[in-house]
């Protein structure tokens, strides 16, 4: 089955980024890296990025108003 939103795809395979306010996103692999962002995981399924995030990513708070 073809998705038109690639961050529909149940078997899609997600980078998670970080940009430089230390936030995270999920990227699908197959679509070009957004600038400003860096790959910290490599691609996984969106379960595992989950599972990924739940165990780093502890605030949504901006790194820049965190002090």
């Amino acid at each position: 089955m073809q998705f038109s939103n690639p961050f529909d795809n149940p078997q899609g395979q997600f980078y998670i980024l970080q940009n430089a306010r230390q936030q995270f996103s999920l990227w699908p692999q197959q679509c070009a890296l957004p600038e400003g962002w860096a790959v910290v995981c490599e691609p996984q399924n969106a379960e595992d990025c989950s599972a990924w995030l739940a165990a780093r990513w502890t605030s949504l708070t901006p790194a820049h108003y965190a002090n």
